[in-house]
């Protein structure tokens, strides 16, 4: 069948993270290939600390899942659901956490974000400065009107860091989270939100990575 007449779709190229820059720190894609992110993947799901606040439905335990994870989340990325970040200084290369857009939903252009990062980098404003690099990257064009973070009553450090990025708190979910290292018992969360037409925060400084 001729090229010009034929009815077959055309080819759509797969969806590729670009890196993002900014704050001194670069974003990119996670690659489950690399072994250097297979390990800081695993470091930061199974750190106690990231466990105390998160109770994944699926933990992860070994390189293995350290290694699928990011696979799933390559899988968002070309299906256009999700958009996660491996964080790392501009100029080390060291990777000290994560952060991601997921749940992208086209109608009504709402999504969830999350982050965390490792033991060493906390402090830091690591997250502060991550969080708003995602946030402004997810604003510009025609991406979600809606990012929505939320985070265990209690927890603290991710407050703050929803707050300094414009993120406000809209109240609490009753019920919303497992508690820690069960499945048998709930415990609050706080909603946070931003909108791509409030304010851009204004972001003091901090120490780099």
């Amino acid at each position: 069948m001729n090229a010009r007449t034929s009815s077959s779709p055309a080819h759509t190229p797969p969806r590729v993270l670009p890196e993002v820059r900014g704050h001194g720190l670069c974003l990119r894609a996670w690659d489950p290939e690399s072994r250097a992110d297979v390990e800081t993947w695993l470091r930061g799901l199974t750190d106690p600390e990231f466990r105390r606040w998160n109770t994944p439905l699926h933990p992860i335990v070994d390189a293995d899942g350290a290694r699928e994870s990011p696979r799933r989340g390559a899988r968002r990325v070309a299906d256009g659901t999700g958009a996660p970040f491996r964080i790392a200084g501009a100029g080390t290369g060291t990777a000290p956490g994560h952060v991601g857009v997921d749940g992208i939903h086209p109608v009504p252009r709402r999504a969830a974000v999350g982050y965390w990062v490792l033991p060493e980098a906390r402090g830091r404003g690591v997250a502060t400065r991550a969080l708003r690099l995602v946030a402004h990257r997810a604003f510009t064009g025609p991406g979600p009107h809606r990012l929505e973070p939320d985070h265990a009553v209690g927890h603290g450090a991710s407050c703050r860091t929803a707050g300094r990025c414009g993120f406000r708190h809209e109240g609490t979910m009753r019920g919303a989270l497992f508690e820690d290292g069960r499945y048998d018992a709930f415990r609050d969360a706080h909603l946070h939100a931003r909108l791509a037409t409030d304010p851009e925060p204004v972001l003091r400084a901090t120490a780099t990575p």
